[in-house]
């Protein structure tokens, strides 16, 4: 399923699209035009480049992506309350949020990444009702890896921070959400049938959700780093946002079908 998944992320990135549809460019206009069918081919490698353009300057208008993108966040913005908060045993914190280990090695600084609210919304919450205890779950999400799990690194942030190792406890093996779900459930002490906040990005919510409850998790969602606002200026246009923000929603898509299809959400 790992490796299923790192295809995924692949094939569902627009980038891949563009190359694609400008391979099969070059190998139509790759040959000599010496009869009409040849032509034919050129006339067709030519539209095909149109057409990989098109797709790659569409990318950058972010109205588009923003529109699906609050269909998967806009369920999960309210959150529980400060006074809520007493009704929970803890937090189960995704990875995600921290930089590969190679970024670590040979630095004094703790490198967090874009997702960064993953990390520093449980202290706030900790702080807000101390009872608590943090859940991180995660091993390492890129292949043939030798360093630190992303659990180990968020040892290191978490006690930086000042969070005694009581209130912590750390899943270091899983790769996915599916693994995070069913390793988090078999640590030591950790009773998935109690009341716990499910912390990640609103975009990744729904596929995370479906996927802990169908693991036997009795979770409530508490969603940080969403990727969009209440709405989205028709003037906004970045091709770096914008590709980011397809492969956000193309991948949550097409992961939650995946993981319906083998019984997982």
């Amino acid at each position: 399923m790992f490796i299923t998944a790192k295809l995924l992320v692949f094939v569902t990135h627009p980038l891949a699209w563009v190359a694609a549809l400008m391979l099969w460019a070059w190998v139509l206009l790759g040959t000599n035009p010496a009869n009409h069918y040849v032509v034919q081919r050129h006339r067709s490698g030519r539209h095909l480049l149109g057409l990989a353009l098109a797709l790659f300057l569409i990318q950058g208008w972010e109205p588009i992506p923003d529109a699906l993108l609050r269909r998967l966040e806009d369920p999960y913005s309210r959150t529980p309350s400060a006074k809520e908060l007493q009704d929970y045993r803890g937090i189960v914190v995704l990875g995600g949020a921290l930089e590969p280990s190679y970024v670590w090695e040979g630095r004094s600084q703790i490198a967090l990444s874009e997702a960064a609210e993953r990390m520093v919304v449980p202290l706030t919450l900790l702080r807000q009702n101390p009872g608590l205890q943090i859940l991180f779950t995660g091993g390492e999400g890129d292949l043939l890896n030798t360093g630190l799990s992303e659990a180990e690194r968020a040892r290191i942030f978490y006690q930086s921070m000042g969070v005694l190792p009581d209130k912590l406890l750390l899943e270091d093996r899983s790769r996915t959400t599916y693994e995070n779900a069913v390793l988090s459930a078999q640590l030591p002490g950790v009773d998935p049938g109690q009341r716990w906040l499910l912390l990640t990005s609103a975009w990744h919510m729904r596929r995370a959700m479906a996927t802990f409850q169908k693991a036997g998790w009795n979770v409530t969602p508490f969603a940080v780093d969403f990727a969009t606002g209440s709405h989205t200026p028709w003037t906004a246009y970045s091709l770096l946002q914008g590709t980011r923000k397809w492969v956000l929603v193309l991948h949550e898509c097409v992961g939650l079908l995946v993981y319906q299809a083998t019984g997982r959400a």
